[in-house]
Protein backbone atom coordinates (compact mmCIF):
# COMPACT_ATOMS: atom_id res chain seq x y z
CA UNK A 1 0.00 0.00 0.00
CA UNK A 2 1.05 3.50 -0.50
CA UNK A 3 0.46 6.04 1.81
CA UNK A 4 -0.85 10.03 1.66
CA UNK A 5 2.89 10.62 2.29
CA UNK A 6 3.93 8.00 -0.40
CA UNK A 7 5.52 5.53 1.58
CA UNK A 8 5.49 2.07 0.62
CA UNK A 9 4.06 -0.24 3.51
CA UNK A 10 3.55 -3.88 3.57
CA UNK A 11 -0.25 -4.83 5.43
CA UNK A 12 -1.13 -8.12 6.81
CA UNK A 13 -4.78 -7.87 7.08
CA UNK A 14 -7.04 -10.94 8.26
CA UNK A 15 -11.15 -10.81 7.55
CA UNK A 16 -13.06 -12.76 9.61
CA UNK A 17 -16.91 -13.45 7.67
CA UNK A 18 -19.69 -16.04 6.90
CA UNK A 19 -21.57 -17.39 4.83
CA UNK A 20 -25.32 -16.51 5.64
CA UNK A 21 -27.02 -17.68 2.07
CA UNK A 22 -25.52 -20.54 0.31
CA UNK A 23 -27.71 -19.82 -3.02
CA UNK A 24 -26.29 -16.39 -3.41
CA UNK A 25 -22.91 -16.91 -2.85
CA UNK A 26 -23.27 -19.89 -5.16
CA UNK A 27 -24.68 -17.64 -8.02
CA UNK A 28 -24.57 -14.34 -7.49
CA UNK A 29 -20.62 -14.12 -7.27
CA UNK A 30 -17.89 -16.82 -9.25
CA UNK A 31 -15.76 -16.92 -6.33
CA UNK A 32 -16.49 -15.30 -3.46
CA UNK A 33 -13.14 -15.87 -1.47
CA UNK A 34 -11.55 -14.25 -4.46
CA UNK A 35 -14.28 -11.38 -4.47
CA UNK A 36 -13.50 -11.13 -0.70
CA UNK A 37 -9.73 -10.84 -0.88
CA UNK A 38 -9.91 -8.18 -3.68
CA UNK A 39 -12.73 -6.34 -2.31
CA UNK A 40 -10.48 -6.02 0.94
CA UNK A 41 -7.44 -5.18 -0.85
CA UNK A 42 -8.97 -2.21 -3.34
CA UNK A 43 -10.89 -1.05 -0.01
CA UNK A 44 -7.45 -1.01 2.45
CA UNK A 45 -5.88 1.15 -0.16
CA UNK A 46 -8.36 3.50 -0.60
CA UNK A 47 -8.25 3.84 2.97
CA UNK A 48 -4.61 3.99 3.88
CA UNK A 49 -3.91 6.18 0.80
CA UNK A 50 -6.05 9.14 3.22
CA UNK A 51 -3.75 8.66 5.95
CA UNK A 52 0.07 9.64 6.58
CA UNK A 53 2.30 6.99 7.95
CA UNK A 54 1.92 8.08 11.22
CA UNK A 55 -2.15 8.20 10.73
CA UNK A 56 -1.40 4.55 9.55
CA UNK A 57 0.53 3.71 12.25
CA UNK A 58 -1.60 4.84 15.24
CA UNK A 59 -5.08 4.12 13.48
CA UNK A 60 -5.22 0.61 13.70
CA UNK A 61 -8.94 0.70 14.91
CA UNK A 62 -10.34 3.39 12.80
CA UNK A 63 -9.14 1.15 9.72
CA UNK A 64 -10.38 -1.82 10.88
CA UNK A 65 -14.13 -0.20 11.32
CA UNK A 66 -13.79 1.29 7.89
CA UNK A 67 -12.99 -1.77 6.15
CA UNK A 68 -15.49 -4.20 7.98
CA UNK A 69 -18.62 -1.45 6.94
CA UNK A 70 -17.38 -1.45 3.29
CA UNK A 71 -16.85 -4.80 3.18
CA UNK A 72 -20.15 -6.24 4.95
CA UNK A 73 -22.34 -3.52 2.92
CA UNK A 74 -20.45 -4.58 -0.33
CA UNK A 75 -20.97 -8.33 0.16
CA UNK A 76 -24.57 -8.73 1.30
CA UNK A 77 -25.77 -9.23 -1.85
CA UNK A 78 -23.49 -12.12 -2.27
CA UNK A 79 -25.03 -13.93 1.11
CA UNK A 80 -21.62 -12.92 2.98
CA UNK A 81 -21.43 -11.19 6.36
CA UNK A 82 -18.19 -9.95 7.47
CA UNK A 83 -17.91 -9.88 11.35
CA UNK A 84 -14.56 -8.66 11.92
CA UNK A 85 -11.31 -7.35 9.84
CA UNK A 86 -7.93 -7.17 12.04
CA UNK A 87 -4.70 -5.42 10.66
CA UNK A 88 -1.94 -8.16 11.95
CA UNK A 89 1.03 -5.71 10.74
CA UNK A 90 1.83 -2.79 9.15
CA UNK A 91 5.32 -2.80 7.98
CA UNK A 92 6.87 0.57 6.80
CA UNK A 93 10.23 0.66 4.30
CA UNK A 94 13.44 -0.61 6.09
CA UNK A 95 15.26 2.97 5.70
CA UNK A 96 11.59 4.26 7.21
CA UNK A 97 12.50 1.53 10.32
CA UNK A 98 15.78 2.43 11.12
CA UNK A 99 14.77 6.77 11.06
CA UNK A 100 12.07 5.60 13.52
CA UNK A 101 14.02 3.80 15.65
CA UNK A 102 17.00 6.55 15.73
CA UNK A 103 14.06 8.21 16.87
CA UNK A 104 12.68 6.33 19.45
CA UNK A 105 15.75 5.68 20.91
CA UNK A 106 16.88 9.65 20.62
CA UNK A 107 13.37 10.01 22.53
CA UNK A 108 14.38 7.41 25.04
CA UNK A 109 18.33 9.32 25.84
CA UNK A 110 15.80 12.45 26.02
CA UNK A 111 13.70 11.24 28.37
CA UNK A 112 16.62 9.73 30.50
CA UNK A 113 18.46 12.51 30.34
CA UNK A 114 15.36 14.77 31.74
CA UNK A 115 14.84 12.16 34.99
CA UNK A 116 18.31 11.76 35.59
CA UNK A 117 19.08 15.61 35.46
CA UNK A 118 15.60 15.93 37.82
CA UNK A 119 17.56 13.36 39.88
CA UNK A 120 20.22 15.80 40.29
CA UNK A 121 18.05 18.98 40.80
CA UNK A 122 16.17 17.06 43.69
CA UNK A 123 19.11 15.34 45.22
CA UNK A 124 20.79 19.67 45.49
CA UNK A 125 17.88 20.37 46.54
CA UNK A 126 17.99 17.88 49.62
CA UNK A 127 21.42 18.65 50.35
CA UNK A 128 21.11 22.25 50.05
CA UNK A 129 18.12 22.10 52.54
CA UNK A 130 20.13 19.95 54.86
CA UNK A 131 23.01 21.82 54.88
CA UNK A 132 20.54 24.81 56.01
CA UNK A 133 19.54 22.91 58.99
CA UNK A 134 22.67 22.22 59.75
CA UNK A 135 23.82 25.53 59.62
CA UNK A 136 20.30 26.84 61.32
CA UNK A 137 21.27 23.96 64.34
CA UNK A 138 24.71 25.28 64.53
CA UNK A 139 23.70 28.91 64.85
CA UNK A 140 20.91 28.15 67.43
CA UNK A 141 23.83 26.30 69.33
CA UNK A 142 26.11 28.89 69.20
CA UNK A 143 23.49 31.12 70.04
CA UNK A 144 22.63 29.08 73.22
CA UNK A 145 25.95 28.81 74.20
CA UNK A 146 27.23 32.51 74.50
CA UNK A 147 23.59 32.92 76.54
CA UNK A 148 25.06 30.21 79.01
CA UNK A 149 28.32 31.44 78.82
CA UNK A 150 26.96 35.45 79.18
CA UNK A 151 24.78 33.93 81.87
CA UNK A 152 28.39 32.21 83.75
CA UNK A 153 30.18 35.35 83.49
CA UNK A 154 26.83 37.00 85.31
CA UNK A 155 26.49 34.77 87.93
CA UNK A 156 30.79 34.97 88.52
CA UNK A 157 30.45 38.79 88.20
CA UNK A 158 27.83 39.03 90.78
CA UNK A 159 29.46 36.34 93.20
CA UNK A 160 32.93 38.32 93.26
CA UNK A 161 30.77 41.35 93.94
CA UNK A 162 28.91 39.76 96.90
CA UNK A 163 31.99 38.34 98.25
CA UNK A 164 33.49 41.84 98.08
CA UNK A 165 30.50 43.68 99.51
CA UNK A 166 30.73 41.13 102.49
CA UNK A 167 34.39 40.93 103.18
CA UNK A 168 34.59 45.41 102.69
CA UNK A 169 38.33 45.11 101.43
CA UNK A 170 40.13 48.11 102.10
CA UNK A 171 42.07 50.16 98.98
CA UNK A 172 45.09 48.71 99.66
CA UNK A 173 43.79 45.06 99.15
CA UNK A 174 42.41 45.98 95.89
CA UNK A 175 45.16 47.66 94.58
CA UNK A 176 47.02 44.07 95.34
CA UNK A 177 44.35 42.39 93.60
CA UNK A 178 45.22 44.81 90.48
CA UNK A 179 48.88 44.30 90.65
CA UNK A 180 48.15 40.51 90.52
CA UNK A 181 45.91 41.07 87.29
CA UNK A 182 48.63 43.57 85.48
CA UNK A 183 50.39 39.86 83.97
CA UNK A 184 47.31 38.82 82.99
CA UNK A 185 45.95 41.93 80.91
CA UNK A 186 49.50 42.24 79.35
CA UNK A 187 49.10 38.62 77.88
CA UNK A 188 47.19 40.03 74.92
CA UNK A 189 49.51 41.10 71.78
CA UNK A 190 47.00 44.04 71.41
CA UNK A 191 47.04 45.48 75.24
CA UNK A 192 49.79 47.82 74.83
CA UNK A 193 48.10 50.79 76.70
CA UNK A 194 46.56 50.20 80.54
CA UNK A 195 44.38 52.42 82.21
CA UNK A 196 45.01 53.30 86.05
CA UNK A 197 42.42 54.83 87.94
CA UNK A 198 43.38 57.65 89.89
CA UNK A 199 41.74 55.97 92.97
CA UNK A 200 43.98 53.31 92.34
CA UNK A 201 47.48 54.96 92.47
CA UNK A 202 46.42 56.01 96.15
CA UNK A 203 45.78 53.04 96.94
CA UNK A 204 49.29 51.80 95.31
CA UNK A 205 50.82 54.11 97.26
CA UNK A 206 49.39 52.60 100.97
CA UNK A 207 50.85 49.51 99.32
CA UNK A 208 53.97 50.56 98.57
CA UNK A 209 54.60 51.81 102.21
CA UNK A 210 52.86 49.18 103.97
CA UNK A 211 55.45 46.67 101.66
CA UNK A 212 58.52 49.65 102.34
CA UNK A 213 57.81 51.16 105.26
CA UNK A 214 56.98 54.95 105.75
CA UNK A 215 59.56 57.29 103.47
CA UNK A 216 61.62 59.65 105.34
CA UNK A 217 63.39 62.24 103.77
CA UNK A 218 66.65 63.55 103.66
CA UNK A 219 67.66 66.52 106.46
CA UNK A 220 68.15 69.60 104.45
CA UNK A 221 71.79 70.53 103.73
CA UNK A 222 73.67 73.41 102.35
CA UNK A 223 72.11 76.74 102.04
CA UNK A 224 68.75 74.70 102.99
CA UNK A 225 69.92 73.88 106.29
CA UNK A 226 68.45 75.99 109.41
CA UNK A 227 71.03 77.91 111.03
CA UNK A 228 72.53 77.05 114.12
CA UNK A 229 72.03 79.16 117.12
Amino acid sequence: MITEDNLVVSIDTVVYFQVTDARAATYEIANYLGAVEQLTTTTLRNVVGGLNLEEALTSRDNINGQLRIVLDEATGKWGIRVSRVELKAIDPPLSIQDSMEKQMRAERDRRAVILTAEGTKQSQILEAEGERQAAILRAEGDAKAAVLRAQGEAEAIQTVFHAIHVGDPDPKLLAYQYLLTLPKLAEGQANTLWVIPSELTEALKGVGQGFFGPRHEAPPTGTDAAPRG
